[in-house]
């Protein structure tokens, strides 16, 4: 398990990707749990399973197809990464962190990240969509960063400012597809724990104390490493679950993957309209 790459490392994965799609991407797109779907939607597709990657993390939950797909979607060259790696699966950081570094050198401008998550805001319900204006990033905090090791001078710098994870225009484009099109898009902070265990009704409540809207298990490692080499970033979380406050209920998977299928369309309604305006 590799605890950094090297630039060296990152290329022969980006060389690989290169030498099977003649189609450079401008936009990246990682799909979270249950939300795979939306890779159906990309045109002239050239497919790539993960496993045929050197150093790439294969996704082995369920819901994470484990695929790349890399064509067009409204008009942009996209590479759409169809599951992803998390943390809890026995990856490093680094490893976690790999794909948008293989991004950043194919070309990816932008890169849109999506993930399923529980709603510790008790206004947001299962189905709907949260545009991510800001997170907290407990994970890193604790020391577990993508960043960690030898930095990668030629990416950028060893102290990347965070202030601006979320593009503004980018978020604003997101407002505007949303009116149009009468989605209902929640805006707020989302959190990211090491997982796989869902959170106690006590780990909820000091969420929401501190300011969390929608928690999960991803995310936040692919933003930092984005924002480190100067890749704009659009957040998007669906919520799965309402958060269990006061114990009352139990959260498993299979609803998470249950209200993906409800997600899924609105997502794909937004992206759409994102990336014609791009």
């Amino acid at each position: 398990m590799s605890d950094y790459f090297t630039i060296s490392q990152i290329d022969e994965v980006a060389d690989l990707i290169g030498g099977k799609a003649t189609l450079r991407p401008r936009v990246g797109i990682i799909l979270g749990s249950g939300l795979g779907g939306l890779a159906e939607a990309v045109k002239e597709p050239t497919i790539i399973p993960f496993n045929q990657l050197p150093y790439w993390p294969v996704s082995t939950v369920i819901g994470h197809q484990g695929r790349l797909v890399i064509g067009e979607l409204e008009g942009q060259p996209v590479m759409v990464m169809q599951g992803r790696a998390h943390y809890y699966e026995g990856y490093s950081m680094a490893q976690v962190g790999l794909p948008v570094r293989v991004m950043q050198r194919l070309g990816v401008e932008i890169l849109v990240v999506t993930n399923a998550a529980g709603g510790v805001n008790p206004k947001f319900s299962p189905g709907d969509l949260m545009l991510i204006t800001d997170h907290l990033n407990l994970i890193g905090m604790s020391g577990l960063t993508p960043l960690r090791g030898p930095n990668l001078d030629d990416l950028g710098p060893r102290f990347p400012d965070m202030s601006q994870a979320y593009d503004h225009q980018l978020c604003e484009l997101a407002r505007q597809v949303a009116a149009e099109q009468h989605l209902l898009l929640h805006e707020g902070i989302y959190v990211c724990l090491a997982g796989p265990s869902f959170e106690t009704p006590a780990d909820l409540r000091y969420l929401r104390g501190i300011g969390a809207d929608a928690v999960g298990m991803s995310t936040v490692p692919e933003v930092t490493v984005a924002r480190h080499g100067g890749t704009r970033v659009l957040g998007v979380s669906g919520i799965s679950n309402k958060a269990n406050l006061d114990g009352s209920t139990l959260t498993t998977h299979e609803e998470v993957l249950e209200a993906g299928q409800k997600i899924a369309p609105q997502l794909l309604t937004l992206i759409q309209g994102v990336l014609r305006r791009l």
